[in-house]
Order: structure tokens, then sequence, then C-alpha cells
């Protein structure tokens, strides 16, 4: 027996089950599972069970009776399923020639590339992750885990994450919080050769607080996040890995200490040498200093004989197109938080302030986290091609010896991690027509021309199941709303009412920032209702997301939707899910027929939910902001192929105007091109040329922006510029 004082948690719950299922805990402790394996697997185990502990697959073989773990342990139907998914986890965990071993062999795991980001999204059941830098975070590393490329993930483990969302009966948004039972899930606190947990030590507010470390698998990647929340920390500093972008600036620069500095130490604890610091927005740009002063310690050099080595051993992107957006934090707070830690570095004050000031000599310019990983960090890239422009007018006044096309902020356009967001019946579908490995070769754009093989009616049956199945979800997330809230039973049985998966379906669903628009559609709510009150060709919507908690103009946006929604001739026609997460995301992108995004422009940087609908078929209707400026194509005509563009170029610095140019075209678009599009029908209800839309919708996009794609970039451009094959847009000619 092994010692259960000594033994890893894997270990511990594997020793709880029958023989024949001990493997169970090996993959309920790598999130491989949820993006290769039938996660019927666990689902199949309770299904009842499996909702409650929000498909936690550890809480669930933690909770469910010994008795049926032993009638499934004598099922040969779930033993040999079990059986199939092991095998390819250990082929896959085992494997050794990977695409990055072949393309990059400079990157080793011995110096792996080290990804700071404040928030990872890998599923529904980690939620230390807020939105899309968040997702796109997650799927960065489980892309990195496919290719083969050394990476270690460093972030925070928020006690109780980011808000849920619950809307009272006046349709406004109220904030809570749920504890993260972090003992029952996937995770593995990191301890020492004594049992005891691995702590790190960081001097903030003059208090020092300990840091301890907790590992998550992701495939072939381990994620390392940070906890403060300790016995023996001040009850104050026990919180600074409370919440998800919650506080004060005074939280957030904390934060951003522990994640930056604590990062860095908490990899050296671990006996991590990274090759490459990679920092996915500016929350983690305080890692440089560490580098920095580490590097210092080792040379005994001074700060500007080690810049150039720090600088080669670290890059940046930023995701956000706003100077607004970017954290700033004032001298006095950057006082009270590193007045003990430049003479460490051997700077002086004006030094150390300079590194962050956007314009030097300024006594009162602000600590820029941007303008620190600008200054320190070798490559700096937006995410998107517009969005690298807009980054380099908006950080020009950093190069003034440079034109703005010279500013060295280049672009690698986001992407989606193809198996986490496919739907399992699509999946299927493109291994009977594309190929059996056909998420391996993802970027390739030969394999997406097949498309066009697939018969109409065999897409579309397939896409209407999916969308039955979103309507079921919004149906039972609706009516437990309306529970909660103790709406009458009358209105709580007109739930199952609400959507018909005969109707055209809108998604939208994100962040509800007044710069997002979600209430666009209701700036004319006479035209709006005749288009989704139509009873000969009527349109529904299913709106989903929050508001951040100190946004109330957000706040409101939701409230006029949801006042929108009770008008008697779109009851059943609109619907809003509360509390947006990875499940609903998932039923989302893969249920709806068409996509909406109409932010302001260029206020959105990438955006990926629109990539995610590409891969189920669905069509986007957006704004030509983001990644859509890429992907957006039309024929000769100017008409689009692969979906619809808002407004096109018809811009203007008047919000209001230009609020009533996009209203007005999308509008025209419903009503004269979508609509129209969508119930030109044969006999059998398929409508073909629709389908030919959603067919070029997925073989023009989903070559192009996923994120093996991206990875590839990356580490063709960035990690290891001068890799044997510089890939860059060629990916797909690189086999994995």
């Amino acid at each position: 027996m092994v010692n259960s004082l000594s033994a890893t948690p894997a270990t511990q719950l594997s020793n709880k089950l029958p023989r024949s299922l001990k493997r169970l805990a090996d993959l309920a402790f790598n999130y491989w599972w949820c993006w290769n394996a039938d996660q019927s697997l666990f689902e199949l185990i309770n299904a009842d069970e499996w909702q409650r502990c929000g498909h936690n697959p550890v809480a669930l073989l933690e909770a469910v009776s010994y008795e049926r773990l032993t009638q499934l342990a004598i099922d040969p139907f779930y033993l040999n399923r079990l059986h199939q998914v092991v095998e390819a986890f250990d082929r896959y965990q085992a494997a050794k020639n990977t695409w990055a071993s072949r393309v990059a062999p400079q990157l080793s795991q011995d110096h792996p590339v080290a990804y700071f980001c404040a928030e990872f999204g890998l599923h529904e059941s980690l939620p230390v992750y807020s939105g899309g830098l968040g997702i796109l975070a997650g799927d960065h590393l489980k892309s990195a885990s496919d290719l083969g490329v050394p990476m270690v993930g460093v972030g925070l483990l928020y006690r109780q994450g980011y808000f849920h969302q619950r809307l009272n009966r006046d349709g406004w948004q109220e904030d809570f919080y749920i504890d993260n039972p972090f003992e029952r899930m996937p995770l593995e606190l990191m301890k020492n050769g004594q049992g005891e947990p691995i702590v790190i030590e960081i001097l903030v507010r003059q208090r020092t607080v300990k840091v301890q470390i907790w590992k998550v698998q992701v495939g072939r990647v381990d994620l390392y996040l940070l906890d403060s929340d300790r016995d023996d920390n001040d009850p104050i500093d026990r919180w600074l890995t409370g919440h998800l972008y919650g506080g004060n600036q005074e939280t957030r620069i904390a934060q951003e200490v522990v994640l930056g500095i604590g990062g860095v130490r908490a990899l050296q604890a671990l006996g991590i040498e990274p090759g490459l610091y990679h920092l996915n927005e500016g929350h983690a740009a305080f890692c440089l200093l560490e580098v920095a002063q580490l590097e210092i310690q080792k040379t005994g050099q001074s700060f500007y004989d080690i810049e150039a080595a720090v600088r080669d051993r670290c890059v940046f992107t930023t995701h956000t197109p706003v100077p607004a957006g970017h954290d700033v934090f004032s001298a006095d707070l950057m006082d009270s938080f590193f007045a003990h830690y430049w003479p460490q570095m051997g700077l002086s004050r004006e030094q150390f302030l300079a590194l962050g000031a956007r314009r030097l000599g300024d006594p009162w310019e602000p600590f820029g986290m941007t303008v620190l990983a600008l200054r320190l960090c070798r490559t700096a890239n937006g995410v998107s091609e517009l969005h690298g422009h807009v980054s380099r007018q908006m950080w020009h006044v950093l190069y003034p010896d440079k034109s703005e096309t010279n500013v060295p902020i280049g672009y690698v356009t986001n992407g989606v991690h193809a198996s986490t967001w496919t739907a399992a019946l699509l999946s299927d579908l493109y291994a009977q027509y594309l190929d059996k490995d056909w998420s391996a070769k993802v970027s390739d754009p030969a394999l997406w021309e097949k498309v066009d093989q697939i018969p109409d009616q065999e897409l579309w049956w397939r896409h209407q199941v999916l969308k039955e199945r979103l309507i079921a979800h919004a149906r039972f997330k609706i009516k437990q709303a309306r529970q909660n809230r103790g709406e009458s039973p009358e209105w709580i049985a007109a739930s199952d009412r609400i959507l018909d998966p005969n109707i055209l379906t809108i998604g939208f669903a994100r962040r509800f920032s007044p710069y997002k628009r979600g209430d666009l559609l209701l700036r004319d709510p006479e035209r709006a209702l005749k288009i989704f009150g139509n009873p000969d060709r009527p349109v529904q919507i299913i709106f989903s997301g929050k508001a951040h908690p100190a946004d109330e103009e957000g706040k409101r946006i939701i409230q006029r939707l949801m006042e929108w929604c009770k008008q008697p001739e779109i009851v059943n026609r609109v619907a809003f899910i509360e509390d947006y997460d990875m499940y609903t995301a998932r039923k989302l992108v893969q249920g709806v027929d068409i996509w909406l995004n109409n932010p302001r422009r260029p206020l959105e940087a990438s955006g990926t939910s629109g990539q995610k609908v590409c891969f189920n078929g669905g069509i986007n209707c957006s704004v030509l902001d983001g990644w859509w400026c890429e992907g957006y194509q039309t024929d000769a005509q100017g008409k689009g192929i692969n979906g619809w563009a808002i407004g096109e170029d018809a811009h203007t610095s008047n919000q209001e105007l230009q609020d009533k140019i996009d209203s007005d075209s999308l509008y025209q678009l419903l009503e004269e091109e979508i609509v129209p599009l969508y119930y030109d029908q044969d006999k059998a209800g398929v409508p073909h040329r629709w389908i030919a839309m959603m067919k070029a919708s997925i073989k023009t996009n989903a070559p192009a922006f996923n994120t093996h794609r991206m990875i590839a970039d990356y580490v063709t451009r960035i990690y290891a510029p001068g890799s044997k094959l510089d890939v860059g847009r060629s990916f797909a000619q690189v086999p994995l």
C-alpha cells in the first residue's frame, strides 16, 4: 500500500477506486480529458452528480457511492471505453517526436517557456477565469501541449474566482461569490521532501506574505497557481488571491506583485529555470524586475549592464487597444510597495519609476505595466493585424526616434483550441469526411476544402440537434433563475416555451461593457420588434454575459435587455442566460446559427468567440474589428461569402452617429440578407444556400484561426526565431 501521507492526490484517489477503475484517477487529475477523451466517461458514472459537482471529475469520484463504482468495475462496455481512453492518454503523454521537437529543438524541457497570465480558462471546473484573456491563455497551454512545446504556466489560484451573477426581478445584476473547494479539485499542492508545502515569501505592504504553489496538469504542460490563503498570513493578505479583478488599486498592485515577483520565485523554488518568459498582458510585468534582480545577484553587475540580457529572455503580448485599459499605478503606490525593492536593483527611486513612465521627466507620470513590459521585453505583439496597428499608434510616444510604422510591436492573431470548442457531433463528421486525425492537421487549408464533400442534409441535421441542445440548456437555466427569484408558477412554467429550434437563432455572449454595445439591437425598438416578432420568418436571440461589478452602465445594458425580453411579441424570442461560464459558452458557440459581435471600432483587440462558432458551422455577423478584419471574405461584387460585416468601413468619431450607422446596417442585413437566406429552404426544410455559407465559414476560417497555428507563429517568430522551419502562416504544410 502506498503511504497516503506522501502519495500524490491522484494516487490517494486511485487507492479509493476498484482495481479496474484506478486509472480514472490519472485522467481526473489531468485536464487532457476535457479536450481528448469522451467526457461521458465521467458523466456515465452518475449524471446527476456530474451536474451537481460542476463537471469536476475529482469531486465526482469522491462523491459517488462505492456500490456504483463496483457496478462499473464489471461492466465490459464501460471498461472497454476506459481502456481506449487510457491507451490514448498514455501514448500522448509519452510522445517524444512532437512538432516542436522537430521544428524548434532548441526549446527544451530543461529550460521551458514560462507563460505568465492573471487568469486561465481551462474548463468550468476550475473557475479562475473571467473571459477572453483567460480562455485564450487556457487554449494557449492546450495547443502548446498538443504540439510538444516545452512550457509551464504561471498564474494565481483565486479562492472565490470571478464573481457569480444573478439578476433580480428588476433585471439588475447582483454579484456574489462562492469558495472554490481546492481540496476536491484537480489540483496538487506542491510539497518538499518532508511533505510540507513549498512556500515562497514576498514583501507586500511592508509585511511578509507566504505563498504556496498548486499544480494543474494540462496534458504535457504544468500550470502553477499561487495561493496566499494560508493560516500564517495576515487576514488581509490571505485575500490577496481571493478574487479575480476585485478590490481597489492597492489590491490590484498587490496581486500583480504576487503574480510577477512571486511567480519567478515560485519557479525558482520548484527548480525550474525558464529559457524564456512570456508575459500575456501587462498584469505580470513585475516578473521582469525579479528576473533582473536575480541576474544582478548572479553576476554582480549593475541593472544597466544586465538589462539587455533580461530583455533577451522576455517577450510580451498586449491585449488592450485603449490606453485606459492598461494598468497604471501612482508614484505613491509604487513607493509603498517598492521602496525596499529598487535599492536591491541598485537603482534610485527616479531610475526605478522611469522604467514604467510613458513620458520621462514628468513627476506626476504614473507607473505603467505595459510601458515596463515594452521597455524590458525583446518582442511585443498585439493579437490581430488591426490591433498591432492600433498598438503602434498608441505606444509611438515610447519610440520618438522611429516612424509609427516602425514601432517594434508586431502581431500574432489569436486562435482557438479546436478540440476544446468543436462539438463532438461535428468532430465526428470531420473525422468521416476530412480525416480521422483532423484536429492534428487543423491548420491545413487543403483539409478544410473537403468540407464541400459533406452532404448538406448531414451537416444540417447535426447542426439542428446542437441547436436543440442549446435551447434545452437555455430553458433549464432560465427556469432555474426564475425559481431562484421566486417568480410566479406561471412565469416559471413559461420557461419551457422559450425559443424554438426551427427558428433562425442569434447568439450574443461576452462581457457587458458599454463599448461592446450589447443593446445595439434596441436602438430602434420598433424595427427590432418587427424583425424578432415576425410571425412568418421569426428571429430569436440568446444573450449571456456579465458586467464588471463596478460597471454601472454595463449593468444598465443588461437591465434594458431583460426589460425588452418581457414584451408580448417577443417574450419567447429573446433569452438571457445568467452566470456565463465555459459550459454555457460551449453550448452557445456550438448551437447558434449567427454569432453577433458589434463593438465600437477599434476597441476589440481580437475576440475569439466568433472563431469558435466557425468550427461548428455558425456564421459571423460582426463589425470589421479584431480578427474579423482578417477572417471576413467577399466575392467580386463585394458580397460576404463567409459571413456579414456590420457597417463595413463607415467610420466616424461621433459615437452617437456611429451607433446609428451600425444599427441601421445590422437591421438591413437581417431584413434583406440574413433572414431571407435562412428561410430559403427546400421541401425537406434544408436551406442549401445557407449551408453553402456555413461551409464557407468553416473552410475559410478554421485553418487560420486556431491555436495550433497561433502557437506555431509564437514558436517560429518569437520563442525561437530562426527555427528549422519558419512556418508562420505556412503551418498547414507542417505535419504534427
